[in-house]
């Protein structure tokens, strides 16, 4: 389904609309947005993060978010997230059809909305129970394969109502590989640089990682 047809207008206008009431957002870095076929790649500390990242982009940005496949086991909730764009992956190991969703989206000139972190980081900035947070390396796979630029997004942690969100978009990151796919230590490294941007975004780092220059 793509993301951009009348129930997803609909949906965005509505859920904005609530959605910034309860949680308005400050927002930098727009001018930044590559205007197609580009891999937003923000930090993950709320269940709130991809729906707050998606409803500052245009409607017409043309937005696929990766989802944890749990949200899609609501009949209901899971037909939405299918009609504006969103698909599931399995986290417990190699999910081979999102990974191919997720290519075609972005080969298609569409967007896609992917965390490096694989799973929401609560406790403290760049931590996950007191250990530096860890990117997964399919994001940097992705990215590389597909030719996407890798954006990296940084978004304020605890969500408390009313009180304001800041949301900053970085420069568009170009992968340096060795060969057409890279080693897996460059896949990685990509990763691990892509999330440490992230950070640096919000004055963090993780885990003391320099961040990418």
């Amino acid at each position: 389904m793509k993301p951009f047809n009348g129930f997803f207008v609909f949906i965005y206008y509505v859920v904005g609309f609530i959605t910034r009431l309860l949680h308005p957002t400050d927002v930098e870095g727009m001018d930044r947005l590559p205007q197609g076929g580009a891999l937003l790649c923000p930090n993950h500390a709320s269940d709130w993060d991809p729906v707050m990242v998606a409803l500052v982009l245009p409607v017409n940005y043309r937005l696929h978010i990766m989802a944890k496949e749990e949200l899609f086991r609501n009949p209901i909730l899971g037909w939405i997230l299918r009609r504006v764009g969103a698909f599931p992956v399995s986290r417990g190991g190699s999910d081979i059809q999102s990974v191919k969703t997720a290519m075609q989206a972005i080969k298609s000139g569409d967007n896609l909305l992917m965390f490096p972190e694989g799973t929401t980081v609560r406790n403290g900035i760049g931590h996950v129970d007191g250990l530096p947070a860890h990117a997964h390396g399919g994001v940097a796979m992705i990215g590389i394969r597909t030719g996407a630029k890798l954006v990296p997004v940084f978004v304020d942690g605890e969500k408390k109502p009313f009180r304001r969100t800041r949301i900053i978009f970085g420069e568009p990151y170009e992968p340096r590989i060795t060969g057409k796919h890279g080693t897996a230590e460059e896949i990685q490294t990509v990763a691990d640089e892509v999330l440490a941007a992230a950070y640096a975004l919000g004055g963090q780092a993780v885990g003391g990682k320099s961040v990418c220059e």
